[in-house]
C-alpha cells in the first residue's frame, strides 16, 4: 500500500463523492466514477481471484508476464517479459525480465519476483490455481518447475510438451500476475506467504493502485506514480457498488458518475435517445448457464438434465430481459474461440420435456431449489426460467442472494441449481473445456474442482478427450476435437448453456478511450480521458 499524505488526502476526497447528494453537474476532471454491482468481490489476492470484478481491477493494478491486444488476442507481446524462447522439446519456455521497471512500492521487479508469485500461486492452491498446475506443477515440485537461471531469465517447467499459445495465455489469467515479494513478504504471518494481507491490500505494477476497498461499498483505486509505462490521465478511478440498474441511469444522466456497466435493456434504450451520453459495448466470452448438482437424485438422471433443456425460453429472455446484451449460445465454448460449437439445438418445447419427465419417472413434476445472485437481469433471467419450468411441472423455488453468498455455496457444491456465468481465464479454447467438460476427481475433497467438479459430475471419458486435445499441435484436427466433446457435452451435461454475453456500458459522452476487452481483466481503463 502507498501511505503518502497526499494519496490519502485524495481517498478520503474520493469516498466523499461517494454520499454526495444528486445535485452534482459533473464527476471531478481527474476522476472515473463508475457504478457497478461489485458485491462479488472475495479477494484483491492475484493467486485468489476467480470473479468478474475482481479481476477487472486486478487487471488494470497488476501486470503479468506476457500480454495481448484485446481486438486481436493473437497479437501477443511482452510486458513484464522482454522475450520468451520456447525449449526444442516444448518442455518448458525461459523468459527474459526486463530491466528497469518497477512495482507500485518502488522496489525493482526481477526475476526473484516471478518466481516467487508463480511459487506462490501454487503453493497457496486457491481456486484459479490450477490454471498453472495443469501443466505439471504441485506444491511439493514448483520449486524446481519454476526456476530462475540468471539474473533476468526464469525457466517455466512442464510435465509434457503442451502447445506454446496455450502456455502463454494461461500466464496472462490474473493466477500469473507478478506481486512484489518484498512488500509481500513484510506481511507474511504464521507462513502465508503474505496471504492474509493481500486479500485486502495491494503490491502490484499496473498503471493504478487499489488503495481500499469498502466490501459492498465501493473499491478506489489511484494512479500509479512508479507505473513504467505512460502515466494514466485518471488520478483516480472509483468503482461504487450500484446494483440497481435505475440508480446507475439516473445517475449517469444526472452527472454524479462517468460509466453505468449494468443497464437494463430497457434502460439501454433511454441512454440511446440521450445526446449527453453514449453505449459501447464489445463482444465477450462470458456464458451463462444453468448448473445441476448431480448430487440430486432427481438432477441425476438424464432424461431430466434434457428436459430441463427444453423448458428455457431462450430467445424470449435474449429478446426482453437480455435485448442486446446476449446472443442465444448452447455451448460450452464462446463464439470466437478454435473450435466453438454454434448449434442451437434446444428451444421452449414443453411437450418435449414432459415426456422426458414421465421417461424419468417424475410424470407430475418435483421440487427444486436455484440460488441466484440478487441482482436484476440474473433475478429476471431466474424467474422466467421459474415461470417455464412450471408448466412441466418442476417447481422452482428461487434463493437469492449476494454474489459472495451464491459463490461460496456454490463452490462448496451444496446447492440444487445454480444459474452462473462463466468468463474464460485466457484465450485458449481448454480454459472451458477444462471447466465444463473435465473433472479428474469427484471427491468432496479433490484438489481440482472445476464446474464440473461443483456439479459433482463424474465423467472419465469425457476427462480424456479433453485431455487428448490440449496435446494436439494441428489447429484442425484440435479445432474437431473440440467440437465432438461441445456435442456430446451440449446433449449429456447437466450445464443448462443458454448465452454469451455482449458487454454494454453506457457512458457520458465526454469519456473516451475505455476499452472493452474479451476477458474482464483485459478491461481497461489506463487511457481514459474525459
Amino acid at each position: 500500500m502507498l501511505h503518502s499524505r497526499t494519496l490519502l488526502a485524495a481517498t478520503v476526497a474520493a469516498f466523499a463523492l461517494l454520499g454526495a447528494p444528486v445535485a452534482q453537474a459533473e464527476t471531478p476532471a481527474d476522476t472515473l466514477i463508475q457504478a457497478w454491482a461489485i458485491d462479488d468481490i472475495i479477494s484483491l489476492d492475484p493467486a485468489e481471484i476467480f470473479e468478474f470484478t475482481a479481476s477487472e481491477i486486478a487487471g488494470n493494478a497488476y501486470e503479468g508476464l506476457i500480454g495481448y491486444d484485446p481486438a486481436d488476442v493473437t497479437n501477443i507481446y511482452g510486458k513484464i517479459a522482454e522475450s520468451w524462447e520456447v525449449a526444442p522439446d516444448g518442455m518448458s519456455i525461459t523468459f527474459k525480465i526486463r530491466d528497469g521497471r518497477t512495482f507500485a512500492s518502488g522496489n525493482p521487479i526481477t526475476a526473484e519476483d516471478v518466481v516467487f508469485s508463480l511459487t506462490r500461486a501454487v503453493k497457496l492452491d486457491k481456486s484459479p490455481a490450477f490454471i498453472l498446475t495443469q501443466f505439471g506443477l504441485n506444491a511439493g515440485n514448483v520449486d524446481e518447475m519454476v526456476v530462475q537461471t540468471g539474473p533476468d531469465t526464469v525457466q517455466f517447467k512442464m510435465d509434457k510438451p503442451y502447445a506454446p499459445t496455450l502456455v502463454l495465455y494461461c500466464l496472462t489469467a490474473t493466477v500469473g500476475f507478478i506481486v512484489d515479494k518484498k512488500l509481500v513478504m513484510e506481511h507474511e504471518a504464521n507462513g502465508d506467504f503474505g496471504y492474509e494481507w493481500l486479500k485486502t491490500n495491494y503490491a502490484g505494477s499496473g498503471p493504478f493502485t487499489i488503495r481500499e476497498w469498502r466490501a459492498n461499498e465501493a473499491v478506489v483505486m489511484e494512479r500509479n506514480a512508479n507505473y513504467s509505462g505512460d502515466a494514466a490521465p485518471m488520478a483516480r478511478v472509483i468503482y461504487r457498488h450500484i446494483p440497481e440498474g435505475a440508480t446507475q441511469r439516473l445517475l449517469l444522466e444526472q452527472g454524479d458518475i462517468d460509466i453505468a456497466r449494468s443497464l437494463t435493456a430497457e434502460e439501454i434504450d433511454a441512454v440511446r435517445a440521450n445526446p449527453d451520453l453514449k453505449i459501447q459495448e464489445g463482444p465477450k466470452g462470458s456464458i451463462y448457464y444453468l448448473g445441476l448438482n448431480q448430487k440430486n437424485e432427481n438432477l441425476a438422471k438424464p432424461q431430466v438434465r434434457q428436459a430441463m433443456k427444453y423448458l428455457v425460453d431462450y430467445q424470449a429472455i435474449a429478446d426482453t430481459i437480455m435485448k442486446g446484451k446476449v446472443m442465444v449460445h448452447q455451448a460450452f465454448l464462446p463464439r470466437g474461440f478454435l473450435g466453438a460449437l454454434e448449434d442451437t439445438p434446444f428451444a421452449l418445447d414443453v411437450a418435449k420435456a414432459k415426456e422426458l419427465l414421465a421417461e424419468a419417472g417424475l410424470p407430475d413434476g418435483f421440487a427444486v431449489t436455484m440460488d441466484t445472485r440478487n441482482t436484476p437481469e440474473i433475478t429476471g433471467i431466474a424467474q422466467a426460467i421459474q415461470q417455464t419450468m412450471a408448466q412441466a411441472g418442476i417447481q422452482m423455488e428461487l434463493i437469492p442472494g449476494d454474489g459472495q453468498q451464491t459463490l461460496t455455496k456454490y463452490r462448496a457444491r451444496n446447492h440444487d441449481i445454480y444459474i452462473g456465468r462463466w468468463g474464460p481465464d485466457y484465450q485458449d479454447p481448454h480454459t472451458n473445456a477444462d471447466t465444463f467438460a473435465r473433472n479428474p476427481d469427484n471427491a468432496d475433497d479433490a484438489a481440482s474442482k472445476p464446474l464440473a467438479w461443483r456439479n459433482a459430475w463424474e465423467i472419465p471419458e469425457m476427462t480424456a478427450m479433453a485431455d487428448a486435445a490440449v496435446l494436439e499441435s494441428d489447429p484442425a484436427k484440435r479445432a474437431q476435437m473440440y467440437l465432438d466433446i461441445q456435442s456430446e457435452h451440449q446433449q449429456t451435461s447437466p450445464f443448462v448453456i443458454m448465452f454469451q454475453e455482449i458487454e454494454v456500458s453506457a457512458m457520458r459522452s465526454n469519456v473516451n478511450g475505455f476499452i472493452v476487452g474479451p476477458s474482464f481483466n483485459d478491461n481497461n481503463y489506463a487511457h481514459v480521458t474525459k
